[in-house]
């Protein structure tokens, strides 16, 4: 059995060079290592952090797909069953943050039943991402 001691997201995108510029200005995200293709056009990998959680982001290179998958962007898919969450200090000034970068809001900042100030909000690249932060009682 493997021990697990994280869970890291490799998200594909279309644009990887735009969506390092989007999730730093969305999410105030900073980079590690990023890894351009040779030519330069797109990225093989890119490291982002997001305070400590770490994710990493390529542009999909459909024409090295393993046998059976389908691991294109969510634009090429059409559409992600995956949301990534974060648990944020103010939900609504997340929410403005990655609208402000161009984020699409797919669900507005409310007031959850389950005691969460809770949001969605979809990026450029198709990738679904949620917000919140615990109401104060």
């Amino acid at each position: 059995m493997v021990k697990a001691t994280a869970i890291t997201p490799h998200l594909v995108v279309n644009g990887g060079k735009a969506a390092v510029e989007f999730y730093k200005a969305a999410f105030g995200a900073t980079t590690g290592r990023v890894v351009p293709e040779e030519g330069g056009e797109r990225l093989m990998h890119a490291d982002i952090l997001i305070g400590n959680l770490r994710f990493y982001i390529c542009d999909e290179f459909l024409e090295h797909q393993a046998k059976g998958t389908k691991s294109g962007s969510p634009k090429t898919l059409g559409g992600t069953c995956v949301t990534i969450h974060l648990e944020v200090p103010n939900c609504d000034e997340a929410v403005a943050q990655a609208k402000a970068a161009g984020a699409t809001v797919a669900m507005e900042p409310w007031d959850a039943f389950w005691g969460d100030r809770y949001a969605q909000i979809v990026d450029p690249f198709g990738h679904s991402w949620s917000f919140s932060h615990p109401l104060k009682k």
